[in-house]
């Protein structure tokens, strides 16, 4: 359709515009639009160059990603790009906002690129478990190098316009408010001076540096291997940029297209366009309506300048948001303190942010002693010790102090929102906002909605978390919520492993072998094993209260599940596995060989089965939610898309089958959940279950 893309004249030069914001994907009525608006100007006698833009906020966001998997519908993206490149008169790419994908690749295949200040250039594929299909991986390094190119492809992330000057990626930058017009005015000095206008797939000046040094590859390799580790799309993403550099154009083109087929159909493609998706729904919250109009935040109150305290107020901060922040005690204020402002600092030696960033972030921090401070606040966070009696002191104390039309939340993991919320008199203005720790770099927010909590507010937190740079999920009051909730499942079974015959060691490798950061134990030893713990009431029955009393708390004692040495590296204990033994014998527990799948099934669907029961209870809204979760929360592997996705890869059926096998030889813990049993016996899925309550 024609009116996918518009087309005018400015003298000798046809501006083309992508039509279809806010992100011009390249769909096939857009391709098949362009490639005849490009032929349409090739033709005209009166038209001596082509300026390309888009339409609204940015130039292309990329292909139209619901097509993957699809057979294809007229001209494809490569075969666009060849006209464009085939082009017998000059093409200008104008470039504003962004250029992702295949909108790089549309830019890659004109002759010439100009950018605004702010644009920003780049290939994301690599997040979506492929690698760039329409000549990515072969212009790119003809025009910045083999070495940039793979840093570029490899990471996904996008460059901004004044570093792509400097790499060669665009030819000038435009004034930012004056892109069309100098675009024009840079193609009408092409025309004057009858400059020829090279195409990228002819140049080969760079690639000399992949072929003089085919080491680079593998040091490449070597160098990302912890940020690679366990993803497939980097490595093809290596293997065709050393197919530029090793192969004529077009044979290193068909092989970058067998590539991206082979990668498209896999089981980490699918996953990572299943987090693609889930990240954008969780967002949507059913019963809020669109037009609902947020509460203001401009000040922020929090209780407590700890661990927790102090990273959630760095994420206001960040945004520019005022934080007051409050402590019992002077010392720990200090402290507090001191450790925002030496992450800080750290972030600013590293680049990130400029001394200037550090001292205007400070400077929009108030410490204080005295919670009166909080009464002209908009939002207060509660950030205190993990006790309901604790905490519903507080918020009476807050429901006293802080303005009516103010939000009250508590940071807490486990505890109930609605009897936190019953110690004030605004229910309705009380919700959870689960941070996870370390809170100032974890991407998740639980946002967690008490049965009174007013939809405004819900509305309003959710929108504050992407305000914030975080990834927000609804939860409903259940302990635990979502994440920490189906994590207990997993820590049980791990806990009861070990009293059987599994060492701590075999159970964390099992689970990091699966892709996630750290297994049960590792874990439990960062946190410190004495959280929720007292020597006062400790009766040294567990293996856990033994290890507290013999100030084995982790890694912060230096001994734990694990010893540790001064760089806090992991050596298992035969102290642990002594104090493991004599506890299963006390409990009359025969320790046997365990295998690496009696741990994974034993530990995982578990998860699962917990994740249909929250499911069930309406205390998440879809899997994919639950999904979510893990992957920002836990470090579940994005490859694999969450337990609920991974679940549906290995069969419902199979899961119940094993859970009732679990269940005959160790108990109602293995009890398959009804919408699990249910979703099993019809064939169905968790995705299909998403996809009926999206349409319910």
């Amino acid at each position: 359709m024609s009116d996918r893309t518009e087309m005018r004249r400015e003298g000798r030069v046809a501006v083309i515009t992508l039509a279809t914001p806010p992100v011009n994907a390249l769909g096939a009525s857009l391709r098949e639009s362009l490639a005849r608006r490009i032929a349409e100007a090739g033709s005209d006698p009166e038209v001596s160059a082509i300026v390309l833009t888009g339409a609204g906020k940015l130039f292309c966001g990329g292909a139209d990603i619901t097509e993957f998997g699809r057979p294809p519908q007229g001209i494809d993206l490569n075969g666009l790009n060849a006209a464009v490149e085939g082009s017998a008169k000059p093409v200008i790419a104008a470039i504003h906002g962004q250029a992702l994908g295949g909108g790089t690749e549309l830019a890659l295949a004109c002759h010439h690129r100009v950018a605004t200040p702010s644009a920003r250039i780049g290939l994301p594929e690599v997040k979506l478990g492929i690698v760039p299909g329409a000549g990515g991986t072969q212009r790119l390094p003809r025009v910045v190098g083999p070495r940039k190119a793979l840093e570029i492809i490899t990471s996904g992330n996008p460059v901004g316009a004044r570093a792509a000057l400097e790499t060669g990626l665009v030819d000038a930058l435009t004034a930012e408010d004056r892109l069309v017009a100098d675009a024009i005015a840079f193609a009408e000095r092409l025309i004057a001076e009858g400059r020829p206008s090279p195409r990228i797939r002819d140049r080969d000046d760079r690639l000399a540096e992949g072929r003089d040094d085919p080491g680079l590859f593998d040091a490449f390799r070597a160098e990302n291997a912890k940020r690679f580790r366990g993803f497939e799309a980097p490595e093809a993403c290596i293997a065709c940029v050393r197919a530029a550099c090793t192969m004529p154009f077009e044979q290193g083109l068909a092989f970058e297209r067998e590539t991206f087929l082979r990668l498209v159909a896999g089981a980490q493609s699918i996953a990572q366009r299943h987090v693609f998706f889930a990240e954008r729904e969780a967002a949507k919250i059913p019963d809020l309506p669109a037009d609902l109009p947020l509460l203001p935040i401009t000040r922020v109150g929090i209780i407590g300048a700890g661990t927790m305290g102090g990273g959630i107020a760095m994420n206001f901060l960040n945004a520019g948001i005022p934080v007051r922040i409050v402590e019992a005690k002077a010392e720990a204020l200090e402290r507090g303190l001191a450790t925002i402002r030496r992450n800080y600092e750290g972030t600013a030696r590293k680049g990130r942010i400029s001394a200037t960033d550090v001292e205007t972030r400070m400077g929009l921090l108030a410490p204080g002693l005295d919670v009166e401070a909080l009464a002209d606040c908009d939002l207060v966070i509660e950030a205190a010790f993990e006790n309901l009696d604790l905490k519903r002191e507080i918020f009476g104390r807050l429901d006293r102090i802080v303005k009516a039309e103010a939000i009250l939340a508590s940071n807490t993991s486990y505890l109930d929102i609605d009897a936190i919320a019953a110690a004030t008199a605004r229910p309705e203005r009380v919700l959870g906002l689960h941070f996870f720790s370390p809170a100032n770099v974890m991407r998740l927010l639980e946002v967690v909605r008490g049965a009174k909590t007013a939809p405004a507010v819900v509305a309003t937190a959710m929108a504050l978390g992407r305000r914030i740079g975080k990834i927000a999920v609804l939860a409903g009051v259940c302990h635990g919520f979502i994440g920490n909730r189906i994590l207990a499942q997993r820590q049980a079974q791990a806990n009861r492993l070990v009293l059987e015959g599994a060492t701590p060691q075999q159970v964390d490798r099992v689970i990091t072998d699966l892709g996630l950061p750290m297994g049960p134990f590792a874990m439990i030893d960062l946190a410190g094993l004495d959280l929720g713990w007292s020597r006062e009431t400790s009766k040294g029955e567990t293996v856990r209260e033994i290890l507290c009393e013999r100030d084995r708390r982790g890694q912060k004692t230096g001994r734990g599940f694990y010893d540790y040495d001064e760089a806090r590296k992991a050596t298992p204990s035969a102290e642990v596995e002594a104090v493991i033994r004599a506890v299963a014998a006390r409990q009359g527990v025969t320790q046997r060989e365990i295998s690496d799948e009696e741990i994974r099934e034993r530990c995982l669907y578990p998860m699962v089965n917990e994740g249909a029961k929250i499911l069930d209870e309406g205390k998440a809204l879809r899997a994919s939610d639950i999904d979510i979760v893990w992957i920002n929360g836990y470090g579940w592997p994005v490859y694999s898309g969450g337990p609920m996705h991974w679940a549906d890869g290995i069969g419902l059926a199979r899961i119940v089958e094993r859970l009732r096998a679990l269940e005959a030889e160790h108990g109602p813990d293995f009890t398959p959940a009804p919408l699990l049993a249910t979703l099993a016996a019809e064939g169905g899925s968790f995705s299909a279950f998403d996809k009926a309550r999206r349409k319910g």
